[in-house]
């Protein structure tokens, strides 16, 4: 049943919330704690349909996974080559990540595979991962146009290679690593410019002989994976949503604890402290392997900033949130070099750049971003077009607005944030969830 939001202007955001666990890791955990030699333990696990899509395509090749409490797994490695034929396809729902990784993984295996998704992730380009993995081998079948379904024929012998990704995507470095793991030989990434690195984090975790640094990365082949434990810090990019609200809600004073602090994930911080917000990390310190803080962020008034070239890769999923805070900031902010927002599970550009229009504030939409003038959003009916991360912006920047905002089709929210509005409500905000009859 489709789910609409009603959200207006609520209290100024105080307290401290924790959100869930970061969706990316949580799906690399996963994978690799499947093809490791023991038992792993997955903590702070994201409950959302994206992670849980995984986890069930992984119990369909062959490996017990269970889920002794929220938030929490417990993986029954098979080892690298304990993998099992499924007997249907394997839906990985709304999950570009999981379809993506899973290409390279399943492209090693000596078993057919199809890879099946939901309406949106059916729409996503694949060829960018289908096509470096023949280089290396791999025989993909993609439908028409390069998108989903993807029909893997197994057996291929695969070869590492030394691939030039013509595009800034740890998606792509991230299948032809784990490609390179059943291939002969090391196999090896050059990006554009550099981006998320937590497969080569996790990699290394597990016990792969992984050289990486930013824009490079190196991986030797046929490694013998160990079980490990893996904390699953709170998701960066579900945390941006709140760090702008609290920054755009004048009185606000909000604490977000345990937050990633990935470096190649942080760039939304970075941009927001340029346009005068005030974000401070405390309790610095290391979970798992990845840097964790906990960030106190005060209401400020934002000014418009031509966003640095170099904080785009690392902020590319945090784009909805930034539109939210350039519609309140004062002045103009520009934003260029963020073509990969096309072909998310929605045209993010168009689609933020329509939802802020239909509230009021003036944009200039570009083939690789917009230009915002800051204004004073008003009351609308604004099209998620099914996506998360345009349902969750547009509810933070509805806590400025006097009046009321509705946001249509917003189930997807439930693939990342699952209990947004609850968590939401806890501080201060006002989203009602809806049926479109009302």
């Amino acid at each position: 049943m489709s789910l609409d939001w009603l959200a207006s202007r609520g209290a100024p955001l105080r307290g401290r919330l924790r959100v869930p666990g970061d969706k990316s890791i949580s799906h690399r955990a996963i994978m690799l704690a499947a093809i490791a030699e023991g038992t792993s333990r997955i903590t702070g696990f994201l409950e959302g349909e994206d992670t849980r899509a995984t986890a069930r395509v992984f119990a369909q090749l062959g490996v017990r996974i269970e889920a002794p409490a929220p938030s929490e797994r417990i993986v029954h490695g098979v080892g690298l080559h304990g993998l099992r034929a499924a007997a249907a396809p394997l839906d990985c729902g709304n999950a570009g990540t999981g379809m993506r990784l899973l290409a390279g993984m399943l492209a090693g295996q000596a078993f057919d595979s199809v890879l099946v998704g939901d309406e949106s992730l059916s729409r996503r380009p694949m060829r960018r991962v289908t096509e470096p993995l023949a280089r290396m081998g791999a025989r993909i079948a993609a439908g028409d146009g390069g998108l989903p379904p993807l029909r893997i024929t197994g057996g291929a012998p695969l070869t590492g290679i030394e691939y030039a990704s013509p595009v800034a995507s740890a998606q792509v470095k991230s299948a032809v690593l784990l490609a390179g793991l059943y291939a002969d030989g090391d196999t090896a990434v050059a990006e554009p410019r550099p981006t998320r690195d937590y497969t080569e984090r996790m990699l290394r975790a597990f016990g792969a002989d992984v050289r990486f640094s930013p824009g490079a990365a190196r991986v030797a082949g046929r490694p013998r994976l160990r079980a490990t434990d893996v904390h699953v810090p709170a998701d960066f990019s579900s945390a941006a949503f709140f760090l702008v609200a609290a920054s755009i809600v004048p009185g606000s004073d909000l604490l977000i604890e345990g937050v990633g602090m990935n470096p190649r994930r942080t760039g939304l911080l970075d941009a927001l402290r340029l346009m005068g917000a005030d974000i401070e990390a405390h309790a610095e310190r290391e979970e798992g392997g990845e840097p964790v803080a906990d960030l106190r962020v005060r209401a400020a008034a934002l000014r418009g900033i031509d966003v640095p070239l170099a904080l785009v890769p690392d902020m590319i999923d945090e784009f909805p949130a930034l539109f939210a805070a350039a519609a309140c900031a004062r002045g103009r902010t520009t934003v260029r070099g963020a073509e990969e927002l096309r072909v998310k599970e929605s045209d993010r550009i168009a689609a933020m750049s329509t939802a802020l229009q239909a509230l009021g504030i003036n944009v200039q939409e570009r083939d690789d971003g917009a230009v915002i003038e800051g204004g004073a959003p008003h009351a609308g009916d604004v099209d998620s077009h099914g996506d998360h991360r345009i349902a969750m912006a547009t509810a933070v920047l509805a806590q400025r607005v006097d009046g009321d905002v509705r946001i249509r089709d917003v189930e997807n929210v439930a693939t990342s944030v699952p209990g947004f509005v609850d968590v939401a409500a806890s501080v201060g905000c006002r989203i009602a969830a809806i049926t479109p009859s009302a």
